[in-house]
């Protein structure tokens, strides 16, 4: 699905719409097609069965508590190389920018793989690298890195992540994001690693995983979390009405939510119709942007999410201008990087 037709104007065309992507999750967003690529480099010295037979590609009514781990299971064990990291990354970097993807937060959990002499920083280089490889040879998608602590990290992982944000925030490096398993509990444990990242580097960025379930949807948590300070949250789907008013009275929050991922994955109730975007995306005060999470599983582009929103929400040409340029004051890439999108966002 990537056109709309309207009876007032031309249809839209929402891959050729310049679009802003802030919540796509990088082990999340690499295609069944390139696990395969990778699978087939790295034959005889794999017993993985291959991809695209374990997952076929266009299989998006699945058991996500058995399809998620199916798939991370793949992208562990074959992203296991500076090289195969690399081949990811650029592979996940052509498909945003071929879906017209023109600035893309890219976030990844530092990871090292010991087996290939990688350390967690080595990683981040990594990807930085192929994100500057990938520039060279494409001017119009600007990427920039957030750095995720997982829900699960101890204190220490935490700490860890945030001092390699810091090192490389010059390079690439633009925020932080808590994400991982809402079901793990305890995270006021990690506080002090946020702390500590607003008063090393106060331009670093903030992003959380904000009631992305019910079970980490209470209120004392919610609270916690807004006390961290960050600029935008992402699904945002079990928030009472007070705490909707504590965001919009915030003003300015950037708000990343993911339709094919929450209705997919039974995150919200009902179909797209019954998606918490049609409460938010006309408020004052927010900033609502269109997102992917994890393509690779879900299989849903950021055109379609446009086409989903113009379907099932009634969207027409000026609402989906107006919410795809919603999203610019809220990116972490600085000031020279807002205008250049106002005016590729600003000149169709």
């Amino acid at each position: 699905m990537t056109q709309l037709k309207n009876p007032e104007d031309a249809p839209i065309d929402f891959i050729a719409l310049p679009k802003i992507e802030l919540h796509a999750h990088l082990s999340g967003s690499i295609s069944r097609q390139t696990l395969h690529e990778i699978w087939l480099l790295q034959q005889p010295h794999t017993t993985l069965p291959d991809p695209l037979l374990v997952m076929p590609p266009g299989k998006h009514d699945f058991d996500l508590t058995a399809f998620f781990p199916l798939f991370s299971s793949y992208t562990y064990h074959l992203i296991n190389s500076p090289s195969s990291l690399s081949y990811a990354t650029s592979s996940v970097l052509r498909d945003f920018a071929a879906d017209g993807v023109v600035y893309l937060e890219l976030r990844t959990t530092p990871r090292a793989i010991p087996s290939a002499d990688m350390t967690k920083s080595d990683y981040v280089r990594c990807v930085l690298e192929t994100i500057v490889q990938f520039e060279r040879e494409d001017k119009r998608m600007r990427t920039k890195l957030i750095l995720s602590v997982d829900r699960r990290n101890s204190l220490p992982e935490a700490q860890e992540t945030v001092a390699l944000a810091v090192e490389f925030m010059l390079k690439g490096v633009v925020g932080l994001d808590l994400c991982g398993d809402p079901a793990v509990g305890g995270i006021e444990r990690l506080a002090p690693a946020f702390a500590e990242a607003r008063r090393a580097a106060p331009g670093l960025g903030l992003t959380l995983h904000f009631a992305e379930a019910e079970c980490s949807g209470s209120g004392e948590e919610l609270e916690m979390l807004l006390g961290w300070g960050p600029q935008r949250i992402g699904h945002v789907i079990h928030v009472s009405e007070g705490m909707r008013e504590r965001i919009v009275k915030r003003g300015g929050m950037g708000l990343e939510l993911c339709l094919s991922c929450n209705v997919h994955a039974g995150m919200v109730c009902g179909g797209f119709e019954g998606h918490h975007f049609g409460e938010w995306w006309k408020v004052d005060n927010v900033a609502v942007i269109l997102c992917t999470d994890d393509v690779g599983v879900f299989g849903s582009p950021l055109s379609n999410e446009y086409a989903l929103v113009a379907e099932h929400f009634g969207l027409e040409r000026a609402d989906i201008c107006a919410l795809a340029r919603r999203g610019i004051d809220t990116i972490f890439g600085g000031e020279e990087e807002k205008v250049r999108l106002r005016e590729i966002l600003w000149s169709g």
